[in-house]
């Protein structure tokens, strides 16, 4: 028995021997072989690298082109789109021959400094002696310029393996839908897993604005798991077929995007702010505990003097009236010759009343009404905006449309200014009064310069395809703005054009011959009867273009902010706002009470 267990001992021990000594030898042995026969792939790898090193430096590239060195070819990344795959290896490559491109580059700048210097207007110059200086200066710009060159090859590479892991996932989900539904195969499961971790990274790159080497290893393992799917779907018929239905569905997904912010903005642009709601509230129950013979504005008698200078703002927002009664009177060189009329609706007649009886204007005269004491308006207009049928309140808006019927409601006025109530008043107003008319009913700015952002021809408003409006008028004329214009009133009745509005309106109604909206309806009202003043009256685009040009503003006797990012907003262009804060006293109680704050 003890033999037995001595001899069981003893093979339990050579077992254990052998199970030691064998994977030493077999590893001598992959060892040996490893030193004789080294991969072509690993022996690039580690030349790449080394190669990597070296052009990091500038004497070391200068040493390279002395011992003779190739240069390799350059490879420039570009999007092919017949062809989404992008081999790693190959970007590998064009890094570096951007590196070696940068570097020689570097050195042509050096010689064409050289020969700048030593041949001038076709003579040349005796060499000078280098001073210690110069010489440092040239050291130290040189060592600019090599900074610079590896900066933006950092950043090509950087740009380039980002749209390579792009490029991954997008091929990624390609194969994926080659695949059954419901598919729980193994290249399936490893497409999904791929195509997350290289999302992952894609992401942490963009943070980290670097590629890291985990990201670059998962871009290999990405790159090995897609070469696996393309032997197993070798159908490219198909997969550009899958592609392009995949860039169909992208792009109806950006356009319903566009249109859903489009509409979102426009939506902003229409709401009040509660800020402003709060205050319109405020000011109307402060309007209604006044005295009935508190609550008018002085210098009624000046309403009807055709000699003063008559302004009109339709508006129902306090605020905005505010600033534009503020604005001209602060320029006005005479303000008491000033006359504003506000036209607002009923719900706002006491906010905006009570806004003026607190901050009275000046010496300027202010006189508010509501557009429902204009009985035979209210007739008229209600029976066009129903045929009409428009769901946006810009365009529905009694208001927007008051401006046709300007006659009517100043009757004993010869010139009146018609001022938006989203303008700021930079200069003094007065000499638009004095402007000859030349007999034209209308005075504006011209919008029909081709380049610049207020730039619009007719018929991007006007249809031109119907026979009635090509026969009536020419696509080429040349277009004008709201916002501030001088109209004259008795020429205005000599021509009967609010007539002719109805007529134009009533037309439209019928058929679509024009875009919703008081522009396109005013130019053909106002056809060859508008007159054109100087551009530098009113300038636009502050409400929606945020590259106006500073010194058409500096130059400018009236800013607009038409569009839908108001100053009064959020959403407004934060450059232009202060031109409009300036005009409005935030130091107001009310204001402050209801969070309207600078």
């Amino acid at each position: 028995m003890r033999a037995l267990r001595m001899y069981s001992r003893t093979l339990i021990l050579c077992f254990l021997c052998l199970s030691v000594l064998i994977p030493i030898f077999l590893l001598s042995h992959r060892l040996k072989h490893i030193k004789t026969d080294v991969p072509h792939g690993l022996v690039e790898d580690l030349s790449i690298i080394k190669h990597r090193t070296e052009a990091q430096t500038l004497s070391a590239i200068k040493q390279e082109e002395i011992e003779g060195l190739k240069e390799p070819l350059l490879v420039v990344y570009k999007d092919d789109t017949s062809n989404p795959a992008v081999n790693f290896s190959s970007t590998k490559n064009a890094k570096f021959g951007e590196v070696r491109s940068g570097a020689s580059d570097t050195d042509l700048l050096e010689t064409n400094a050289i020969r700048h210097d030593t041949v001038e207007g076709g003579q040349n110059k005796p060499p000078e002696r280098d001073l210690p200086g110069s010489r440092q200066q040239e050291e130290s710009r040189t060592g600019r310029v090599q900074n610079d060159r590896v900066v933006q090859t950092k950043s090509r590479s950087f740009d380039e393996k980002l749209k390579e892991m792009k490029d991954q996932v997008i091929r990624g989900k390609a194969y994926l839908t080659f695949t059954p539904a419901n598919s729980s195969s193994h290249l399936v499961k490893e497409l999904k897993i791929r195509i997350k971790e290289v999302e992952r990274a894609l992401s942490q790159s963009i943070k980290d604005s670097r590629v890291s080497k985990g990201s670059l290893q998962k871009m290999k393992a990405m790159e090995s798991t897609l070469s696996k799917a393309s032997r197993l779907y070798p159908d490219c018929a198909a997969m550009i077929k899958k592609l392009r239905t995949m860039t169909y569905n992208a792009e109806e997904q950006v356009r319903l995007q566009r249109n859903q912010e489009s509409f979102l903005r426009a939506l902003g642009g229409r709401t009040i702010p509660k800020g402003l709601h709060c205050l319109s509230m405020r000011l109307t129950a402060e309007y209604f505990a006044l005295e009935p013979e508190d609550r008018g504005l002085p210098y009624k008698h000046k309403l009807l003097d055709p000699d003063l200078l008559h302004l009109a703002v339709f508006s129902d927002n306090v605020l905005a009236c505010a600033v534009v009664v503020n604005s001209t009177v602060s320029t006005a060189k005479e303000p008491e010759r000033l006359v504003f009329h506000i036209v607002t609706d009923s719900l706002n007649l006491p906010a905006i009343s009570m806004w003026l009886l607190s901050n009275p204007p000046g010496k300027a005269t202010v006189h508010v009404e509501s557009i429902e004491s204009f009985q035979w308006l209210t007739t008229k207009y209600n029976a066009t905006l129903q045929r009409e049928g428009s769901v946006d309140p810009r365009y529905t808006s009694e208001l927007n449309y008051l401006r046709f019927y300007l006659p009517d409601i100043f009757p004993y006025l010869n010139k009146i200014v018609l001022l938006d109530h989203d303008v700021v008043v930079k200069k003094d107003l007065t000499r638009l009064w004095s402007i000859n008319m030349r007999g034209k009913v209308n005075g504006a700015v011209q919008t029909c310069n081709e380049g610049e952002p207020s730039f619009r021809r007719m018929d991007m408003l006007v249809n031109f395809t119907d026979p009635m409006v090509a026969k009536r008028f020419d696509a080429n004329t040349c277009t004008w703005a709201f916002g501030v214009n001088l109209f004259d009133l008795q020429a205005w009745k000599q021509r009967n054009l609010t007539v002719l509005y109805h007529k134009y309106l009533h037309w439209g109604n019928q058929r679509p011959l024009w875009k919703t909206g008081s522009l396109p309806i005013g130019w053909v009202t106002f056809y060859k009867h508008t007159l054109a003043l100087e551009k530098s009256w009113h300038v636009l685009g502050l409400g929606y273009d945020s590259g106006v040009r500073e010194e058409d503003i500096d130059e400018a006797a009236v800013l607009h902010y038409d569009g839908v990012l108001k100053p009064w907003l959020d959403i407004g262009i934060e450059k232009y706002k202060p031109y409009w804060r300036k005009h409005v006293k935030y130091e107001h109680p009310y204001l402050q009470q209801c969070n309207v704050r600078d």
